[in-house]
């Protein structure tokens, strides 16, 4: 079968043959129509037990082999994955895609999505209060803007380092206001932006940009990290943390039954509230230009066609 073939540590994927997945109890055979890239792909294909060659992960869309339309996180059976013809899947991690709901938005709503709606329902958001999202650039914070608002923001802000990605997030009212990061005085923009202090934080990137949004946020605010992509080490002053609780997130190591659950009520919530998000669309020929894409910060969901 044709597949996107990443044959050894730092190698870019190649698209070539790779050989076929085997039936194995416990897991389901799966001809993949749609497959997705997110930052964790690029991450975890390189991490340390990986074994070489496999196929590049993801989340996908395809049909199960009873016919069954069906949605797949980053969880198939290595060296298995998404951008290849056929991948095998553990069953727990295959649920049902409704008819209505396209193969993208099945996609979109699942890691990346959960990535957002966890955290927010943690820190629970009172109607009219006002909310920071760092990082809202990508798929994950474009998503929190709007299920923020949904749960009842008074205001929502989202901050990045993309001048041209962020005026697209306000000019399509995805957010109230945006805050361009890296400027003279980071913390004094958030603050006009807020309008004094933030109450909520979803913390996307963590490093700097989570030690400055401390400094812009109200007495009970909650700050929730759930990235590390501006850094994982933090020089931080406690008394930032004063009257403030800090929360770490871990968004995914949920049962499948959960995880499920939580995707269904996604898929709901962003039909009746028509969350807004931007694609990047590819093919299976192209994905060693939908990685380099994914590594320099697309601003969208990476997405491919794999079949049809």
């Amino acid at each position: 079968m044709r597949a996107a073939v990443i044959s050894e540590r730092n190698a870019l994927p190649v698209v070539g043959e790779f050989r076929e997945p085997e039936p194995q109890d416990g897991a389901v055979l799966i001809d993949v129509d749609t497959a997705g890239l997110g930052g964790w792909d690029v991450l975890g294909a390189y991490r340390l037990g990986v074994e070489y060659p496999c196929v590049i992960r993801g989340e996908g869309v395809g049909r199960a082999e009873d016919g069954r339309r069906v949605y797949f996180g980053e969880r198939s059976v290595l060296p298995f994955g998404a951008w290849a013809e056929r991948t095998l899947v553990p069953a727990a991690e295959v649920w049902n895609v409704p008819d209505d709901v396209d193969d993208k938005t099945a996609i979109s709503m699942g890691i990346a999505g959960t990535g957002a709606i966890v955290p927010l329902e943690n820190a629970k958001i009172q109607k009219g209060e006002k909310v920071l999202i760092l990082g809202a650039t990508g798929t994950l914070g474009q998503i929190a803007l709007q299920l923020a608002r949904h749960m009842g923001a008074g205001k929502v802000v989202g901050a990045a380092r993309s001048e041209e990605a962020l005026l697209r997030l306000k000019s399509r009212g995805i957010a109230d206001d945006v805050v361009r990061l890296g400027g003279d005085d980071d913390v004094a923009a958030l603050k006009e932006a807020a309008g004094g202090g933030f109450d909520v934080v979803l913390d996307l990137v963590c490093g700097q940009p989570m030690l400055t949004s401390l400094k812009a946020t109200n007495w009970g605010a909650r700050i929730l990290t759930v990235g590390t992509g501006a850094g994982r080490q933090l020089n931080l002053d406690i008394a930032d943390l004063l009257f403030r609780s800090l929360s770490c997130i871990g968004t995914g190591q949920r049962p499948p039954a959960d995880r499920e659950q939580i995707w269904l009520r996604l898929l709901k919530i962003a039909k009746e509230q028509e969350i807004l998000i931007d694609y990047a669309d590819y093919t299976l020929d192209q994905a060693a230009e939908a990685w380099a894409a994914q590594v320099s910060g697309p601003h969208a969901k990476i997405t491919a066609r794999i079949r049809g």
